[in-house]
């Protein structure tokens, strides 16, 4: 059989997001690339996948698709559940939180793929990741800015010659 290349289309999240959300709604999981960095240093931007579902048994920590406003979408973690209201909170974002609905929650992330890893989001191995960070909040900024710094290669303008 002849090598198949594939073809990557992109497009804007206003767009393709609700195609996405129709096929879960219908009953499929989706995967979609992470696109933006406000979800580091569990995913990274372009490189990392999110695997998404029917949003159903919705609790704290869990990391969900929002139309936080009409067209709008954010892939982040719930931060807290106040009746019908939820808070959002990027991972890569230790200050900045979202308010939705629970009724804007689109979909679960049931699974990461994370440089070519899966990683399930109910498994062990994310549980304790995820307990770990989410209660460093205190130094998470610290710790991100470590991350860019020793990981990525984003050495900070001021130590620059």
């Amino acid at each position: 059989m002849p090598h198949q290349s594939m073809q990557t289309l992109q497009f804007d999240n206003a767009q393709f997001l609700p195609h996405v959300c129709d096929l879960i709604d219908e009953g499929h999981t989706v995967s979609i690339r992470a696109k933006g960095n406000s979800m580091r240093p569990f995913m990274e931007s372009e490189r990392d996948i999110a695997v998404l579902s029917k949003a159903t048994d919705i609790e704290k920590g869990d990391v969900v698709l929002a139309e936080i406003e009409q067209g709008h979408f954010v892939l982040h973690r719930i931060d807290a559940i106040m009746g019908p209201k939820v808070r959002l909170r990027g991972d890569g974002n230790p200050y900045q939180t979202e308010m939705c609905l629970l009724t804007d929650i689109r979909a679960k992330a049931i699974r990461i793929v994370r440089k070519g890893k899966t990683y399930d989001l109910n498994g062990h191995t994310w549980r304790i990741y995820s307990f770990f960070w989410t209660n460093l909040r205190s130094i998470r900024r610290w710790l991100l800015a470590l991350y860019r710094w020793l990981w990525l290669g984003q050495v900070p303008h001021r130590l620059k010659k």
